[in-house]
């Protein structure tokens, strides 16, 4: 049976477990950043030499919280995008045929929440770290800035007075 493994470069691989005269060993069948798609498991299902269950397998990304696709164009649209924020050019006529398709397509519209977060949409886990360290830096230095709230220093044990001292 084919399950998921999380690399830590942010990579995640399609694996299945086989016996072999020196003990189980784990082959992997495919290899994908962000999105578990038909493509993926397309490949996966290629390599296999078990039983695979693609249904399973979403299930399984679901619980481990790997956003899963049902339609194959998503990626190759997500790295076009991320490669031309990036400041990468695509050929003119290509760009022409790109608008015409698209054209077609009669987008809902993109909301005005999301269309801020559209430069992060391929995005590489190292470059959405960068900016959250940065983020937490400048939190950092502006709880630094602000003055410290005084407060009245609490005694750390209760005060005693003697039964002597308090009739004097």
């Amino acid at each position: 049976m084919a399950y998921l493994f999380r690399r830590p470069d942010g990579r995640i691989e399609v694996r299945e477990a086989v016996g072999t005269p020196a003990g189980p060993r784990a082959r992997t069948l495919a290899t994908f950043r962000g999105a578990l798609g038909p493509d993926v498991l397309e490949r996966a299902a290629a390599r296999a030499r078990r039983p695979f269950d693609p249904e399973r397998l979403r299930a399984n990304a679901e619980r481990l919280g790997i956003p899963v696709t049902h339609r194959r164009g998503d990626r190759a649209a997500r790295e076009l995008i991320a490669h031309l924020r990036r400041g990468g050019s695509v050929d003119g006529a290509l760009a022409a045929l790109l608008r015409e398709e698209l054209a077609r397509v009669a987008p809902p519209g993109v909301p005005a929440e999301l269309a801020e977060v559209a430069e992060w949409v391929g995005a590489d886990d190292a470059r959405r770290g960068e900016a959250l360290r940065g983020l937490l830096r400048v939190a950092d230095r502006v709880a630094r800035s602000r003055s410290v709230p005084r407060s009245a220093r609490r005694a750390a044990f209760p005060r005693f007075a003697s039964a002597k001292r308090s009739r004097r």
